[in-house]
C-alpha cells in the first residue's frame, strides 16, 4: 500500500504551484489542440448535464475553491456507477468456437458458431406398425377375438328407486375434510423453495460501485477523472482492487493514487498529459468520416467514450450518441 502513496505529500505540493503558477487559458483552442478554457468547461459540463441527469454539478470543499470556476460549479459527479466485472473477466476464450464460412456466395462474412463440437445423442427410431387392415390374422384368431368381444357389455343403467322407497341419506357420504383430519399430514420443506426469510436486498444483485468525478486541471487545460469505489458492502475499495477495475495498458501507468483538488481525499486518477493530444485525433477522424463538427459543448460526450478505454467495465455513459 505504501508504494501508491509514497512522495504524495510532495507531489501534491509540487502540482499545487506549478497549476498556481501556469497562465490561465484565455482564448479557445478547442479545434486546434483539443484542450479547453475553464469557460467551455463549464459550457461542456452544462451539455452534460442536460443530456445525463445522473451527472451533477458540486460546489466542493469552501477552501478548496477555485476562484476561474462558478462556486456551485467546481467539479461534475456521478454517484454508484455500476461496475459488474473486473478486467481480468474480459479476456477473451475461443476454445469452444469456431468461424463458419457462409455457403452463400453473396455473403462474404463469416460468423461464429459456439459449440461446434457437441454431439446430440439421437433416440431410438419409431417403429413401423402395421394398420388393423394389413394385419394377417388366421381365422382360429379371429373366431377368438370374436368370442372375446362377445362377453363384453356395457353396465346396465340403474333403475329409478320405486316410490316410497327412500334414498341414501347423502349426508353419511364421509367428507373429505374429515377424512384429512384423520391423518396427521405433516407438510415437508421444500429445499429449493425460496426462503421467506430473505431481505429485500436479496433480490437486487450486490456489484462494485464507484463515485467518478470530473475535474477541470488548469495546467493540462483539460478535463480529469478522479474515482472513489465500494465494494459489494458498501466498504471503500483498496487502491489494488480499484486497479483491477482499470485496463492493464493504463494501470499503475496513466492511473496514479492522488489527491481531489476540491476535496480531501485521495483518489484514483487519470492522468491528464495525454487527453488533449487524443481529443484532438477523435475531432479530426469525426471530420474525415463526414459527420457534424463537434461543438464545443458536446466535448465532455465524446471525453466520455474516451475514457470507456481506460475504464470499460464502469457503466456511466448513458449519453448515446449525443451529437
Amino acid at each position: 500500500m505504501a508504494e501508491y502513496f509514497e512522495g504524495t505529500t510532495g507531489l501534491r505540493v509540487f502540482r499545487e504551484w506549478r497549476e498556481y503558477l501556469n497562465p490561465l487559458l484565455r482564448e479557445s483552442r478547442f479545434k486546434e489542440t483539443g484542450v479547453l478554457t475553464p469557460e467551455e468547461f463549464v459550457l461542456a459540463g452544462d451539455f452534460l448535464v442536460y443530456k445525463c441527469p445522473t451527472w451533477a454539478w458540486s460546489k466542493g470543499l469552501p477552501n478548496k475553491r477555485k476562484d476561474f470556476l462558478p462556486a456551485d460549479k467546481q467539479y461534475l459527479i456521478t454517484r454508484n456507477v455500476p461496475c459488474l466485472k473486473r478486467i481480468a473477466a474480459l479476456e477473451y476464450k475461443d476454445g469452444d468456437e469456431e468461424e463458419v464460412e457462409m455457403d452463400s456466395a453473396e455473403d462474404d462474412d463469416a460468423w461464429v458458431a459456439t459449440h461446434k463440437n457437441r454431439v446430440i445423442a439421437s433416440g431410438r427410431e419409431a417403429e413401423d406398425i402395421a394398420d388393423m387392415d394389413e394385419a394377417d390374422l388366421s381365422a382360429d384368431q379371429q373366431k377368438s377375438l370374436t368370442a372375446n368381444l362377445a362377453h363384453l357389455s356395457i353396465a346396465k343403467k340403474e333403475e329409478p328407486a320405486p316410490a316410497g322407497e327412500e334414498v341414501e341419506d347423502l349426508e353419511d357420504i364421509p367428507d373429505m375434510d374429515e377424512e384429512l383430519e384423520i391423518v396427521d399430514m405433516e407438510e415437508e420443506e421444500d429445499p429449493a423453495a425460496m426462503s421467506n426469510t430473505a431481505g429485500a436486498d436479496d433480490k437486487f444483485v450486490r456489484t462494485r460501485t464507484y463515485d467518478m468525478s470530473i475535474t477541470y486541471d488548469k495546467y493540462y487545460q483539460t478535463p480529469r477523472v478522479f474515482l472513489f469505489g465500494y465494494d459489494e458492502n458498501r466498504n471503500p475499495l483498496t487502491p489494488v482492487q480499484i486497479f483491477q477495475d482499470i485496463s492493464q495498458d493504463h494501470a499503475k501507468k496513466t492511473v496514479t493514487i492522488e489527491s481531489h483538488p476540491h476535496e480531501s481525499l485521495s483518489l484514483a486518477s487519470i492522468h491528464p498529459c495525454k487527453h488533449g493530444n487524443v481529443m484532438k485525433r477523435l475531432i479530426d477522424q469525426m471530420v474525415e468520416s463526414g459527420k457534424e463538427e463537434l461543438r464545443v459543448d458536446q466535448y465532455l460526450l465524446l471525453f466520455l467514450k474516451f475514457m470507456s478505454s481506460v475504464l470499460p467495465t464502469m457503466e456511466y455513459d448513458y449519453t448515446g450518441d449525443g451529437f
